[in-house]
């Protein structure tokens, strides 16, 4: 008996051993896990900065070029922008307002409806409309921009110029119209998500007082989705300000500072379409405008993502 008893007790601290091995070596596999997911991520963060930093580094080096023999304040107040035809100018503000005009008709298009669409499928439609609606958005969205220019300067140009005679071919409110058209599902998307991430409760609790699913949605639900609302406007205003080739083809080659819609004009990202399929030397002043406009697109854009952030921040510390 005592013999057998030694050797159950042999057994079991082997056993408890063997076990012992086992979660180290099992809490040595997590830790060696958690250390090379996390390598892993900080790679593909840093990525993405060299990337930034990288694409920022090449624009400010080759427009140094070009600043070097053009007036920085020139370049930023003029008012004619003829890099190519003589006698040259390179004021760079007509490309800046055919550049915002656009924008601002497709944000007047896109900012409401893209935010009632959210509002209806997040609080109002049944899950058959939603299961609908999202996938049509979503196909709305894949749509290639070409196919949108091409749309814009076919069907709703000669609509348009049916009701507006004097409306040119080419011009700001048929490019600014479609492309508002565009960013409605990035619109309507993210506003949604940040609707359906409010909690419950608050809704439950505004219905326990009376409020109408009405009332719920704009004073309850949009008020607390606030911060996801306006980085959803930021992402789709910055979406329309980079947008190149519907503007390239229905809004014209007519570089102008002009508020009236009806006629062409020329956005920063379309001469810089333009430019590049012509014949400019590399090196040469007129191939580095390209990387000037390119600059202050970056920095335009810069500035509406930093304001994005403000905004957002300081309505999460409100609500």
């Amino acid at each position: 008996m005592g013999f057998e008893s030694k050797q159950t007790d042999r057994g079991t601290d082997l056993l408890e051993v063997v076990s012992v091995l086992k979660d180290r070596n099992k809490r040595q596999m997590v830790r060696l896990e958690g250390t090379i997911v996390r390598w892993v991520f900080f790679s593909c963060a840093v990525l993405s900065i060299f990337t930034t930093v990288g694409i920022l580094f090449t624009l400010i080096y080759q427009a140094f070029s070009f600043f070097t023999e053009i007036s920085l304040w020139d370049f930023l107040t003029g008012t004619r922008w003829t890099p190519i035809l003589k006698p040259r100018s390179y004021g760079v503000l007509p490309l800046v307002s055919g550049t915002l005009l656009v924008t601002v008709i497709a944000a007047l298009v896109a900012l409401p409806v893209g935010l009632m669409t959210a509002i209806f499928l997040s609080e109002y439609a049944p899950d058959l409309v939603r299961r609908i609606i999202k996938p049509v958005l979503e196909i709305l969205a894949g749509i290639p921009t070409v196919v949108y220019g091409y749309f814009a300067l076919t069907f709703v140009t000669p609509h348009l110029q049916n009701v507006i005679p004097e409306m040119l071919i080419f011009n700001a409110l048929s490019a600014g119209l479609v492309m508002g058209v565009m960013i409605i599902p990035m619109v309507s998307s993210l506003s949604e998500d940040a609707m359906v991430s409010v909690p419950r409760n608050l809704r439950e609790a505004a219905y326990a007082l009376g409020a109408t699913r009405y009332e719920v949605s704009l004073r309850v639900v949009v008020p607390a989705a606030l911060s996801g609302i306006i980085a959803a406007f930021v992402l789709a205003i910055s979406r329309a300000i980079g947008e190149t080739m519907l503007v390239t083809i229905a809004a014209g080659a007519t570089p102008r500072m002009t508020l009236n819609p009806l006629e062409s004009i020329q956005t920063m990202t379309a001469y810089i379409v333009q430019l590049s399929l012509g014949e400019a030397p590399v090196g040469s002043l007129e191939y580095n405008t390209i990387f000037a406009v390119g600059l202050i697109l970056f920095f335009l854009t810069l500035i509406m993502n930093l304001f994005g952030f403000w905004v957002v921040r300081r309505f999460r510390e409100v609500y």
